[in-house]
């Protein structure tokens, strides 16, 4: 009997332990349910939402390395120089999602550049906001982008073409048969002041308040395209005006684009100039420009997959002449090596000029 109770004490003091045991357990949580990245594919390429939104993401950009080459005489911006090597590197942030009034996206884009020798500081190219058709911010003046600059070469503004960079509020319309226009208010006082030439590309007036006007119609079919585009500069009071035929004949593509100055002997934004004052006779600064007109042309030639051969001529009302070339080698995708040549001539102060670039790009 004595044993009996022995056993049966043993067994209840192993219950309490065990029943103690268990109440210490630690139970573990039930894990967090994953959420994988999803791709967004309403955009186009690239883009993905970003995670416990509605909102699509997409991130790019590029690293440049380049050198170049300028005989003696370089009237641009930079001066008179020889060689130089030039490198960048290029950060774009796009966002999209879509409302009742259509995609709502904005664009950024932030550089770095290092050349000669010395590090520029961080600059923000772009940085806008689009909806329904309207865009507000900083972009390029929708003077070049509407009609797609002046060619697929790198010194494509050798003669000035139009402004870039600046604040603007533009509606974009596209009526989906070919049919597409623009007008655009754009920052006056973007630029830097530049009041050499006395009404130059870009001049800055504090006291003035009123945009310049960009506005413009376009109809492409059938591998065909015309644009029409006008820019009037409210501080010279002067504008300009191009018209651009594209053709994409399968074997090559081409274009021809014509601009007409409302006074050749003014400089506007419009039709202004990239020189400096060396290349420009003294007492006549509008010979840095166009003068009255300015013309363009391009061939562009897919010899295969991987490379393309390019050539851009102008010329102007003022005298100046260039010519432009290039290859444009893909050896992967994503890769591009890019050897440039331009000349260019200056009949008003009787001098030339050769250039040459050769480019290294990774853009992702």
């Amino acid at each position: 009997m004595k044993f009996t109770k022995l056993l049966l004490s043993s067994a209840a003091v192993l219950g309490v332990v065990s029943s103690a045991h268990a109440a210490d357990a630690i139970v573990a949580a039930e894990p967090e349910p994953l959420e994988y990245v999803r791709i967004c594919d309403a955009y186009g390429a690239g883009y993905f939402f970003i995670p416990g939104t509605e909102t699509c993401l997409k991130v790019g950009g590029l690293v440049r390395t380049e050198g170049k080459w300028y005989n003696a005489y370089n009237p641009g911006p930079g001066g008179n120089y020889g060689t130089l090597w030039h490198t960048r590197a290029q950060l774009s942030v796009e966002t999209a999602n879509d409302t009742e009034y259509g995609p709502l996206k904005t664009n950024t884009i932030y550089r770095w550049d290092w050349q000669d020798g010395g590090a520029t500081t961080p600059k923000l190219v772009w940085a806008n906001i689009s909806l329904g058709g309207f865009t507000v911010g900083k972009k390029d003046s929708q003077y070049n982008l509407f009609t797609g600059y002046a060619g697929d070469v790198m010194n494509d503004d050798v003669i000035y073409d139009g402004p870039y960079e600046l604040n603007q509020l533009t509606y974009n319309y596209d009526a989906g048969n070919g049919f597409t226009a623009v007008v655009s208010l754009e920052d006056s006082n973007s630029g830097a002041d530049t009041t050499t030439y006395g009404g130059a590309w870009v001049q800055s007036k504090a006291d003035h308040y009123a945009p310049n006007l960009v506005a413009g119609v376009g109809y492409k079919a059938s591998g065909f395209g015309f644009k029409v585009v006008g820019g009037y500069d409210s501080i010279v009071e002067e504008g300009a005006v191009k018209a651009r035929i594209d053709a994409d004949f399968g074997a090559f593509t081409a274009f021809l684009m014509g601009g007409y100055n409302t006074d050749g002997s003014k400089l506007n934004q419009y039709a202004g100039s990239n020189l400096n004052a060396s290349a420009c006779p003294a007492g006549h600064g509008d010979l840095c420009g166009w003068g009255d007109w300015a013309v363009w042309g391009g061939v562009g030639v897919p010899i295969n997959e991987k490379l393309k051969w390019n050539v851009q001529l102008a010329y102007t009302d003022s005298k100046i002449f260039e010519a432009t070339t290039n290859l444009k080698f893909t050896p992967v995708k994503g890769f591009l090596v890019e050897p440039e040549v331009t000349y260019t001539n200056f009949d008003s102060v009787n001098q030339d000029q050769w250039a040459g670039i050769l480019r290294f790009q990774r853009s992702f």
